[in-house]
């Protein structure tokens, strides 16, 4: 019978959902039609009480019945009780989360070692910490900017952390340059120069150019005319290029993005997430 009941619950809901919007807590909802079918198919089946009553009343009612309610009498119910409308989509919405993070896990794993051993992205924090968290940030990207100083934050703080950036610039012509420079900067010195060029390229106001690039370089004592050459090479071109590939797996499309553990966490944290992921990941394994 419940099967029959999920079935009508979906059509009502589909029908419902195409016209009615309801404010609760102040907060006003627009249910889109598939995601309620789909939300109350999936609720009900994790909640067959949720409309006992209706389906007691209706059976009560009519008992030469021999199939579930119908679509009036749960329209009805769901009428009278909206409430159930938004204990369904936060359930559907926890499952999808689950479901969600699950696939991270799984895509972490799989490529376990182009993330955290890639040979070419630039290690900061402690390079013996006993985790790791990886960066993907954009000289460009003004979230990126603010999430810089709360990285570095976090990182101070914790003190065992390994930090893994990876260049990945998706917001121009400025960001593929600045990300260029920033990986051959790490041919020069031994790689000292990078975290001060890195910092640098992070805290400049606005977007980047050639000219804004080249002079923070020239600031930090890099050689500016090695520079231009080496970020040229086939192989800072590919290893951006792997970077792209890597974010493509991992269905990152946009920074920053952070992978903590077996978590993706994408866009802006600020430190004290930052303290609570690691915490998790510490605990987990």
């Amino acid at each position: 019978m419940y099967g029959q009941i999920g079935m009508g619950l979906g059509a009502i809901a589909l029908a419902v959902s195409g016209y009615v919007a309801y404010s609760t807590g102040n907060k006003r909802i627009n249910v889109e039609p598939a995601v309620v079918h789909g939300a109350f198919t999936d609720y009900l089946v994790a909640n067959p009480d949720t409309v006992g009553n209706s389906v007691t009343s209706y059976m009560e009612a009519n008992p030469g019945a021999a199939s579930a309610p119908s679509g009036d009498a749960i329209r009805g119910y769901l009428l009278a009780n909206p409430e159930v409308i938004v204990e369904a989509m936060n359930a559907y919405e926890e499952k999808q989360k689950i479901a969600a993070a699950a696939a991270d896990g799984e895509l972490i794993e799989t490529n376990a070692k182009e993330i955290f051993e890639d040979g070419y992205s630039i290690i900061r924090g402690n390079p013996d910490g006993d985790l790791t968290v990886v960066e993907f940030s954009d000289y460009n990207c003004g979230y990126c900017k603010r999430a810089h100083t709360e990285v570095e934050k976090f990182v101070k703080a914790d003190g065992n952390i390994r930090l893994v950036i990876k260049e990945f610039p998706i917001l121009g012509d400025g960001s593929v340059l600045s990300a260029r420079a920033a990986l051959a900067s790490s041919a020069q010195k031994d790689g000292e120069l990078y975290p001060e060029f890195n910092d640098a390229l992070m805290l400049h106001r606005g977007s980047h150019t050639e000219d804004t690039v080249m002079s923070i370089a020239e600031k930090v004592g890099l050689d500016v005319e090695t520079l231009k050459k080496d970020m040229q090479g086939e192989e800072i071109r590919d290893q951006i290029n792997r970077t792209y590939a890597l974010a493509q797996k991992l269905k990152i499309n946009g920074t920053p993005a952070f992978i903590i553990g077996d978590e993706v966490v994408r866009g802006f944290v600020p430190a004290a997430q930052l303290e609570i992921f690691a915490e998790s990941a510490r605990e987990e394994g």
